[in-house]
């Protein structure tokens, strides 16, 4: 069977495979990071839905790094439960992975690779047939604009093409969950307006984001609700979609949350 052939095959089996479950469940999770210490969060749970972007706002030390973590399987579990798409992070960590990208705000990438290369070993990693790769690319490059800078080696980027970069290449095999940590650190005004426009469309098309950001504004510019979190937990939840709601609440309730934190 031929590499293409062999590609084709397993992403239609995955496809096939899909369990019927919300895109991100969090269940009762806990985190602590060793026995003596505090736990890092209590008792986080909520549920993504599909066609909406979800808000995570908190203070720095607040537990959202903490709970993105444990989301994507870099850490373990201390208690609890969380499914993607049906599929149990520690359990079946592999299925999971396959259906959500994770953007950090450390642009983590491989700096001796070029842009192309970059991309192209992305969409070897998710299994996306070669024959699709052009278009996907074109269809992001509208969006991010590197233009020959794709040709050039990582190393030489800046802070903002990085994080590019790495956008770009999450999204090779349209996750049905995109996982974002501060995502426009570094992007200029044109690019940050062009994501927000990106991610308003993906999420039409039934894909989730999880968006977490310190930016207020941004935040209640184009998320659906947010959950706020303190000290580990969540302490409010709120409807941004919902016109009867002043959206002054959002600026109250983190900045009375930032101020427990710092008390």
């Amino acid at each position: 069977m031929t590499r293409e052939r062999r590609m084709k095959k397993q992403k239609h089996e995955r496809t096939a495979q899909v369990i019927d479950g919300a895109p991100l469940e969090v269940n009762g999770l806990y985190k602590k990071y060793d026995k003596k210490s505090d736990y890092a969060v209590k008792n986080i749970s909520f549920t993504c839905k599909r066609g909406e972007i979800l808000g995570i706002l908190g203070a720095n030390g607040a537990g959202k790094s903490t709970t993105l973590k444990c989301i994507t399987g870099m850490i373990p579990l201390s208690e609890g439960k969380i499914t993607i798409a049906g599929y149990d992070i520690e359990k079946n960590p592999v299925e999971a992975k396959r259906r959500f990208s994770f953007v950090t705000d450390n642009h983590t990438v491989f700096q001796k690779m070029t842009g192309t290369q970059y991309l192209s070993f992305m969409a070897d990693v998710y299994g996306v047939p070669t024959e699709e790769r052009q278009a996907k690319y074109e269809s992001l490059e509208k969006v991010f604009r590197l233009g020959d800078s794709v040709k050039k080696l990582i190393s030489s980027y800046s802070h903002g093409m990085k994080q590019k970069i790495c956008m770009m290449g999450s999204l090779m095999h349209d996750p049905e969950l995109w996982i974002l940590d501060e995502p426009m650190l570094g992007l200029d005004p044109r690019t940050q307006n062009a994501v927000i426009s990106f991610m308003r469309d993906y999420v039409k098309n039934g894909k989730t984001i999880l968006f977490s950001s310190h930016n207020l504004d941004i935040v209640r510019r184009i998320c659906d609700r947010t959950i706020i979190i303190a000290s580990g937990e969540i302490v409010t939840e709120i409807d941004l979609k919902n016109e009867s709601r002043d959206n002054d609440e959002i600026i109250d309730a983190y900045y009375d949350c930032e101020k427990a934190e710092n008390e």
